[in-house]
């Protein structure tokens, strides 16, 4: 009892002075002075043992398909070369100022599952710049990645140069389920909505550059002059320019499924 009471009291003093250093500012965040050591495996064990753990219940389909693999590409030079470069390719110069720098897909692919991949790719990790695909990406076209990250360890510089990236066609977007307000609340935090409203239930930058959204769903006008109904809200979140051109709300690329969800969420009683 008296070692556990001793844990427990050496514990709250750790945690308690990490909450000083960090309320006073002396832990450095500047992305050019990288993290202390410890830090740096606290947040690397982490997360690895988060991934692992969620992502031990998914079972990866065939991964062999040259189709699948082919389409992965695509999606990979359009989505990740960018950031995590490929062989004989640098990154963006931009991705080369993060910190942590983004991993060598090469080493990651050998080292992780591919259901971990999976999950990395449609969910994201925070706080490393490595944004969640499922609202972007299918599941289907986040296995194609993967396909394709299993062989990208084998690829030569002049093998990947080599490839011929094919021309996919764009799948009909299906809206056949019922609109979902929960999903809505995640679409929001990934359409980033929070960085320029202040939306209830919603934990974001505070930033009310746009007009708060709190009692949305009793509000009889949007944007100042179209009904607030759903099909128009619908409407909105999709084309805000084509309903109100000049508006300070930008085009988000929000997809027919993402807006009913949002306008469940945002309609809510």
């Amino acid at each position: 009892m008296i070692r556990l009471i001793a844990a427990l009291v050496g514990t709250a003093a750790a945690v308690g002075a990490a909450g000083v250093v960090l309320y006073a500012g002396w832990y450095d965040i500047s992305a050019t002075e990288p993290h202390l050591a410890p830090t740096y495996w606290a947040l690397d064990t982490g997360m690895r043992r988060s991934v692992q753990r969620r992502a031990a219940a998914i079972v990866a389909p065939p991964l062999e398909d040259g189709r699948l693999v082919a389409r992965g590409l695509v999606y990979f030079q359009q989505h990740c070369v960018q950031c995590h470069g490929a062989p004989g390719v640098a990154p963006e110069p931009f991705a080369l100022g993060l910190m942590p720098a983004p991993a060598s897909l090469a080493h990651t692919a050998r080292e992780w599952q591919p259901a971990e991949l999976f999950w990395v790719i449609k969910y994201g990790i925070k706080m490393t710049g490595m944004p969640a695909w499922g609202f972007r990406l299918s599941d289907d076209d986040s296995w194609a990645v993967v396909a394709f990250l299993r062989i990208l360890p084998t690829l030569s510089p002049r093998d990947y140069r080599a490839l011929q990236v094919p021309a996919l066609e764009r799948e009909e977007e299906s809206v056949l389920e019922k609109p979902d307000p929960r999903r809505g609340e995640t679409a929001i935090h990934q359409y980033a909505c929070a960085t320029c409203h202040r939306i209830p239930g919603v934990v974001g930058a505070n930033a009310p550059v746009g007009p708060p959204l709190d009692g949305f769903a009793t509000r009889t006008m949007l944007a100042g002059r179209l009904p607030n109904d759903r099909d128009t809200l619908v409407r909105w979140l999709r084309d805000p320019q084509a309903l109100k051109p000049g508006s300070a709300m930008p085009d988000l690329g929000v997809t027919e499924r993402d807006a009913r969800d949002i306008a469940a969420y945002l309609l809510r009683p």
